[in-house]
């Protein structure tokens, strides 16, 4: 043993018994609990964990509801309430299976790689710029494909889905508030002035977004809303 050694062993076995509690609860603490998350970080982790549950729920009632219609044709879907408000007449257009499987399946795999990546980040992981790049990506592409299922649904088959609509409720603030995080920490160049709006006013893009979502909504059935 080198004096370096000696002497730290020696401190820790002269040490006050107080003083050596309080550095093994402290050395417990740093074993067990993850290092702070930055605020931007936080906020963000919780907005990804509740949008992406959302999300996967509804993902997961479309793909039983189409599995009861796969085993008897003739099932009325939990949310077939008239003919405008009828997930059945959606899952059986062919936007519904566009890649030859039902959609909600990408929603489930999608929605609980977010769910897995927000719960990981509570736990203290890190990730790389080219992880959060990916992501952004990944939901640039969910949220194009969700358009184009909105407009199919609201303008070429005249039916709405309610675990649709709450599908692309959850997934407006997801693409936002990922965009927001991206741009504040740097992981996405952008101008100052950029960063700044999205920083202070992408609440307002996300409320501004819904409401031009779930208008067109209500402009296009508005007599099935009113009777």
């Amino acid at each position: 043993m080198n004096a370096g050694e000696g002497s730290t062993a020696l401190d820790h076995e002269t040490a006050p018994d107080g003083a050596r509690t309080r550095h093994e609860e402290g050395s417990r603490s740093a074993l067990n609990e993850p290092p702070a998350l930055p605020p931007v970080d936080r906020a963000f982790a919780w907005t990804l964990l509740v949008t992406s549950v959302g999300a996967w729920i509804a993902s997961a009632i479309l793909v039983a509801e189409r599995l009861h219609l796969y085993k008897d044709p003739g099932y009325v879907t939990s949310c077939d309430i008239n003919p405008w408000l009828s997930c059945g007449t959606v899952m059986k257009s062919w936007q519904a299976a566009l890649f030859g499987f039902p959609n909600p399946l990408i929603g489930i795999v999608g929605f609980a790689i977010v769910v897995t990546i927000a719960m990981s980040m509570l736990a203290g992981a890190r990730f790389r710029r080219w992880f959060w790049v990916c992501l952004q990506i990944g939901l640039f592409l969910a949220l194009a494909f969700l358009g184009f299922l909105y407009y199919s649904a609201v303008f070429v088959i005249g039916a709405l889905c309610i675990y649709c609509m709450i599908v692309w409720f959850f997934a407006l603030p997801m693409f936002f508030a990922t965009l927001k995080r991206n741009l504040v920490t740097g992981t996405i160049p952008a101008p100052a002035g950029v960063v700044r709006f999205f920083d202070h006013w992408t609440f307002v893009i996300v409320a501004v977004a819904e409401v031009l979502v779930f208008g067109g909504v209500f402009i296009q059935f508005y007599d099935a809303f009113l009777g």
